[in-house]
């Protein structure tokens, strides 16, 4: 690799942009790490070091870390070969610190924007050819040292290498899973992720499930990560899941299921009660004494004690072995807890086939972007094969749910499933050209499933 990155420089200290530096550190590399003041970044770097996980590989790294403040330091910014932008989500505030920091930086340093909702064509409006053309997005998700995803997206200024160079490094060097995404609201995890969640939550309340009974059904149960869904919510924060959501509402315009970012009445009182989740103490869970934890009713947003039920759909599921005999008799059972997972599961495979062409040029692009920044066990792409591509295909149908013309192509054409294993190598389909191509491998990555099925084992 011909570009490397020698010194980073990170602008802005909070959870997100301490975080990334302590992550930069733990690769050898040194970092500025800059506030509006000496005491906001000293602030920042001290409740980064208490975090836990412990964003340090070992604290020593942390020495690798320079504390910096806009006024004394920018001049800095010149031996930097990457600059990372964290600070909050306010577009003139970005495009003030871009002014900023424009005249300071070496001619080929690579900018990027952490930016979650932001689309970088605002951002970079009015800005000379030569930052644009060097300018992109490195979405890290929370935790960065833990969670494996980072979002790469240009936009149409932004040099091809730049994104080529940036991309091998986060991978080779940082150790990190990119997704190549388009400059589109919520980029792909959030943007199927939240859907997902937003959707759960629509039909739990048609159903009239309660909070931990959610919980049970979207966990390990179904591949996903112990916080399931609303203990998720409540670790992440109702606020930041409800402005990814209004995000969505409010740009995505075009959307056939924009409806379903909505924030529901009950959400968006908790939000204005300041019931946030983990960091204000109650959210959809509240701690009530040492070992007890209620959960809220969300038709009268009264805290009860928990009282899971037993549905025979999860006691099904729960007597296979493999996650996809799992996932089927779920999704076959009869029950309300069956129910409500086929419509979660079939909404959301339905939603990421539609986004495919306007998020992501690829399939797995989508499938990596969840299974790293949402600890999906499987991508949706993944699932809809693993479920049966032409049964669930059939049974959506059947549901007069509307698929998009490229999966009804696939099936008029017998293509059986999104993924195939060619010459002992996975490929995909690509409904652009009608063929399947190679699942391109990371240089450091070694696929056991890969191992497995060359060797015949």
């Amino acid at each position: 690799m011909s570009f490397k990155i020698e010194k980073a420089a990170v602008l802005g200290s909070g959870v997100m942009g301490s975080q990334i530096a302590a992550h930069i550190a733990n690769a050898g590399i040194p970092v500025m790490l800059y506030d509006l003041n000496q005491e906001i970044v000293e602030k920042g770097m001290d409740f980064c070091k208490k975090l836990k996980p412990a964003p340090f590989f070992n604290p020593k790294l942390a020495d690798q870390i320079t504390l910096c403040n806009y006024d004394d330091h920018l001049d800095q910014l010149k031996d930097c070969d990457w600059v990372v932008e964290v600070i909050a989500e306010k577009l003139e505030w970005k495009k003030e610190l871009y002014d900023r920091i424009i005249p300071e930086l070496s001619d080929t340093a690579i900018v990027s924007t952490n930016t979650s909702g932001i689309n970088l064509s605002d951002m970079i409006e009015g800005l000379p050819e030569s930052f644009t053309s060097r300018f992109c997005l490195t979405h890290f998700f929370n935790p960065p040292r833990y969670l494996h995803l980072v979002e790469v997206a240009g936009s149409e200024f932004t040099k091809p290498e730049v994104i080529a160079d940036l991309s091998k490094f986060l991978t080779n060097e940082l150790g990190k899973g990119v997704v190549h995404a388009k400059d589109t609201p919520n980029f792909i995890a959030n943007r199927i992720g939240v859907f997902g969640m937003m959707t759960v939550l629509d039909v739990a309340r048609q159903l009239q499930l309660s909070v931990e009974d959610v919980d049970a059904l979207t966990g390990p149960l179904i591949g996903r990560a112990k916080s399931a869904t609303f203990r998720t919510a409540d670790i992440v924060g109702l606020d930041t899941m409800a402005y990814v959501a209004n995000t969505a509402y409010e740009k995505c315009t075009e959307d056939e299921s924009r409806d379903i970012f909505k924030i529901p009445d009950y959400l968006q009182k908790m939000v204005d009660n300041e019931w946030l989740g983990q960091k204000s103490g109650q959210g959809f869970y509240k701690k009530i004494d040492k070992g007890v934890i209620h959960s809220l009713d969300l038709e009268t947003l009264e805290y009860t004690p928990q009282n899971k039920k037993r549905f025979k759909g999860i006691g099904f599921a729960r007597e296979k072995d493999k996650l996809g005999d799992k996932l089927i008799a779920l999704l076959k059972a009869k029950d309300k807890a069956g129910q409500f997972s086929w419509e979660v599961f079939s909404k959301t495979m339905i939603y990421a086939a539609f986004r495919l062409g306007e998020i992501a040029d690829d399939i797995v692009s989508i499938d990596n972007a969840l299974k790293w920044g949402f600890g999906w066990e499987m991508g949706p792409f993944e699932t809809w094969d693993m479920l049966g591509f032409d049964e669930t295909a059939n049974r959506m149908t059947d549901d007069r749910k509307n698929l998009p013309s490229w999966v009804k192509d696939m099936q008029n054409d017998g293509v059986g499933s999104f993924y195939k294993i060619m010459n002992g190598k996975r490929h995909f389909y690509d409904p652009f050209s009608k063929e399947y191509k190679p699942i391109p491998d990371s240089e450091k990555t070694l696929n056991f499933k890969m191992v497995r099925d060359k060797n015949d084992v």
